[in-house]
């Protein structure tokens, strides 16, 4: 699995800042975890009813960090 890079974060995410960019280069996951993890932080439900697998360990960790950095946009008001 290729390792995730600052050019593959920007490409996924925009532009985020340098603390955010080290938090997600820290949790040593791929490209392909990050897209996976943005997927189900942007859109859980439609994920769920698709029956898509839950995510694994690492795609969970990024989504914690994602949560951290950009809020919970999905949360109920």
């Amino acid at each position: 699995m290729p390792t995730l890079t600052r050019d593959a974060i920007h490409r996924i995410l925009g532009p985020v800042d340098n603390a955010f960019t080290a938090d997600l280069l820290a949790t040593g996951s791929g490209e392909q975890d990050l897209r996976q993890a943005y997927a189900w932080f942007t859109n859980d439900d439609t994920m769920i009813n698709e029956g898509r697998p839950l995510p694994n360990e690492r795609v969970g960790e990024l989504i914690d960090v994602l949560r951290l950095h950009l809020g919970a946009i999905n949360d109920e008001p």
